[in-house]
């Protein structure tokens, strides 16, 4: 008898070619057996899309993480159309869908999805060229363009039942970020966008703006089969508990999102042109210095136009000078003695920047440490050091660029600098300059995807398209 339980308990765990299957392992025991968890996504600034140095975007990173928790490698998937992320749920070609999808009532009847990640509104969008729509009832003069199995057509049809003349063409060969260059271009009137795509794309995209919101505001979750087996999506649940209460999700959103939220028009429009008239004549020099020095070019150049716009003859009122506006005492540190001189200014620039960088705790990590050095290399090391002590005290965590970005701007009250050791600090202005200077980043970074070198006039650097990957 114990002997028939024995074979039958291996019969109930283990699965023999030619042998009849007794149990089937849960659907999260097979991605751990196979050591994979496949998802499938969108191309776009705001999902999944190749950086620099890899894979990367929002979405991508938040699956690596739950790939990471549960114990394997992440395999991801971009079909062709938004309406073919839900055809392979269905078929259950894959795992899950990490794609920026939004939680409406007729989706729930298809896929089953996850708790809310982050909210956004749909907004009506157009070109600022153009008379701004104010009501649903203006777009019966213009064509209206949105993405074909997207929650934008379904809150149209909504609203088409109360607004019967409203009408629209839908696009499954397109993403929101295509439609959106179209608007730009003055091609089509109008589109739908979630808020958050458009405070990716409006940096670039100069001309867009959102009339309205069309929706109240909405949620974005992973999306899961409708199966019985709910083993991953009750997996799932434990691990969005567990980075919404230790801050993992703020931190991400911070990070893709934290520097987007004030949009410059002149500003960026400025950038572009100081891209194109200016960047090229410093650009092997930026590049060099970046070399040896262990430092992203991009970056660095991005600091040197925070410092000075890349004018090599700036001098500011307190004294610094050059592009990358060295001190008298850190251009003597560094053995410069001419901060005038581009070339002697961005080496000195950057080895500055790599000294701060290395100088700083093993503890805190990319992409935080990069902040930090950032905002050292503008208010000073030691202040830095005081923010963070100011951290410790708040029980905030001090090797974390989303806390410390609040607790700089109190080294300027008289409550917290007089308890520091290096005392008071124009603490808000690291937060403003590191904050700029990941926005500079972002654009040259995007012209730089399409183009090997900058262009040499300004109506090729305004002629720069998002990456469509």
């Amino acid at each position: 008898m114990a002997f028939s339980l024995l074979v039958l308990a291996g019969l109930l765990l283990f699965i023999f070619k030619g042998i009849p299957i007794l149990f089937k392992p849960s659907i999260l025991k097979q991605i751990q057996h196979s050591g994979e968890l496949v998802i499938v996504t969108r191309n776009s600034p705001t999902t999944y899309y190749e950086g620099p140095e890899g894979p990367t975007g929002f979405e991508y990173e938040l699956a690596k993480s739950f790939a990471d928790f549960i114990g394997v490698n992440l395999k991801v998937i971009t079909p062709d159309n938004l309406n073919e992320i839900f055809n392979m749920l269905d078929k259950q070609q894959a795992h899950l869908a990490a794609a920026g999808l939004t939680i409406t009532e007729a989706r729930k009847k298809r896929v089953r999805f996850g708790p809310g990640y982050q909210e956004i509104k749909e907004q009506l969008i157009y070109n600022n060229q153009d008379i701004k729509p104010e009501t649903i009832e203006d777009l019966e003069v213009g064509n209206l363009e949105v993405v074909a199995g997207s929650s934008h057509v379904e809150r149209l049809e909504e609203l088409q039942n109360e607004y019967p003349e409203l009408t629209w063409n839908e696009h499954d060969d397109m993403e929101s970020e295509q439609l959106l260059q179209l608007v730009e271009d003055k091609i089509i009137d109008y589109t739908i966008a979630d808020s958050n795509e458009l405070a990716l794309n409006q940096r670039f995209l100069l001309e867009l703006r959102a009339a309205f919101d069309i929706s109240e505001p909405q949620q974005l979750a992973w999306a899961f089969p409708l199966t019985e087996d709910t083993s991953l999506y009750d997996k799932a649940m434990v691990f969005f508990w567990q980075i919404i209460n230790n801050g993992e999700l703020t931190q991400l959103i911070e990070r893709h999102y934290g520097h987007v939220t004030k949009f410059d028009y002149v500003g960026n429009r400025i950038y572009l042109r100081h891209i194109a008239t200016r960047l090229s004549k410093y650009l092997d020099k930026f590049q060099a210095a970046a070399e040896k020095y262990d430092l992203d070019w991009q970056l660095l150049a991005a600091v040197g136009y925070q410092e000075s716009h890349w004018n090599p003859r700036a001098v500011s009122p307190t004294g610094v000078r050059g592009i990358m506006m060295l001190t008298r005492q850190t251009a003597g540190h560094l053995g410069i003695k001419n901060r005038l001189d581009p070339t002697s200014s961005i080496f000195g620039g950057a080895k500055y920047l790599a000294q701060i960088r290395n100088k700083l705790p093993e503890e805190i990590q990319e992409p935080d440490r990069t902040w930090f050095a950032l905002a050292a290399y503008n208010v000073g090391f030691y202040h830095l050091e005081d923010a963070r002590e100011i951290a410790l005290k708040l029980e905030k965590d001090p090797n974390k660029w989303i806390d410390i970005k609040t607790t700089l701007p109190l080294l300027s009250r008289k409550k917290w600098y007089k308890e520091t050791r290096y005392g008071y600090a124009r603490g808000w202005e690291p937060v403003r300059y590191v904050e700029n200077i990941r926005r500079y980043y972002d654009l040259l970074n995007w012209q730089s995807s399409k183009n090997d070198t900058p262009k040499e006039t300004e109506n090729d650097v305004f002629s720069i398209l998002p990456p469509v990957l």
